[in-house]
């Protein structure tokens, strides 16, 4: 028997102390990109998770000079709605960390992985040899079309998003099929301890591990990162990595990050990020409460 849970009032990020620092972006000189990539949650979006109208014209001035946006996040398809509202609709929007691409203006799924329920069971019960017991979470591969269907949720996980959810016992929050990821929550390590004790057990040929900022690690199908995701996107608009300009905050962004500086591309960190995509990204913008991507576009358009 499941149940369903009430919605919650908490938005996906809680705001950092960066979160309104405002970085000038200065001068980047006359590079023009050929595609922008942004994350959206505590990057893209605001601490109450909508694009501000400065934002919004950004985005459509880089529409309006050719130049295509992409949304790469770790939302699943249950919150297809809110990432189509954020990028209005167009071009290709990358969901469940590059699990799920879907052309927008198509309503077209390009792409859908999921991990086999063994695989997923085997990789959880690792973690938790070396980190204990677990709370979990669970999106159903099955139901990836069904945008409102609800996440599968153990008792106690803290979910936090405003949606509905099955609130399930431990047992039964796997589904018998394939799962779309795997969250896992610790009651007493933090998100980068519990995720440094998964890395150390898990291969990537298993699964992909991950966090993104929200107090709790994902498990992935194996190769599934946003930088594969996002190549799916590049190779239909016929762009390439080091054309792209890509934006992130946390852990999770840093395979596309990567990919990008590799390639000759441009990374941008927010001022609230992580101190890892800190480190990896060689620029800087404010944070997603003062407009960050914003002023970072306005600055390459103006310099075009």
């Amino acid at each position: 028997m499941s149940e369903t849970a009430p919605r919650a009032v908490i938005s996906g990020h809680v705001p950092s102390p960066d979160s309104d620092r405002v970085v000038e972006p200065g001068d980047l000189g006359g590079w023009r990109p050929k595609l922008v990539a942004s994350d959206l949650d505590g990057t893209l979006l605001t601490s109450e998770g909508v694009v501000s109208p400065r934002t919004r014209a950004a985005l459509e001035a880089c529409w309006g000079a050719g130049i295509p946006v992409v949304g790469v996040t770790g939302r699943g398809p249950r919150l297809y709605d809110s990432v189509r509202a954020a990028l209005d609709g167009r071009g290709i929007a990358v969901l469940a960390q590059g699990g799920y691409v879907v052309d927008l203006e198509r309503d077209e799924v390009l792409r859908t992985v999921g991990l086999p329920r063994d695989q997923a069971t085997a990789v959880i019960e690792r973690i938790e040899e070396v980190a204990g017991d677990l709370i979990v979470a669970v999106e159903d591969a099955a139901e990836q079309g069904e945008v409102h269907s609800p996440l599968r949720v153990q008792h106690g996980f803290e979910w936090p998003y405003p949606e509905p959810a099955h609130l399930l016992p431990r047992h039964a929050v796997l589904p018998e099929g394939a799962v779309l990821k795997v969250f896992l929550r610790s009651p007493t390590l933090g998100q980068d301890e519990l995720l440094a004790r998964a890395r150390r057990v898990v291969e990537p040929t298993e699964a992909e591990v991950t966090h993104a900022g929200l107090g709790f690690i994902e498990v992935l199908p194996p190769g599934v990162t946003k930088a594969t995701g996002l190549a799916v996107a590049l190779d239909r608009y016929g762009v390439g990595f080091g054309d792209v300009l890509v934006f992130g905050d946390m852990p999770n962004d840093l395979p596309m990050i990567t990919a990008v500086t590799e390639a000759g591309g441009r990374a941008v960190a927010v001022a609230n990020a992580h101190p890892a995509v800190r480190a990896a990204a060689a620029g800087r913008t404010g944070g997603h409460d003062a407009d960050g991507v914003a002023r970072y576009l306005e600055a390459v358009l103006a310099g075009v």
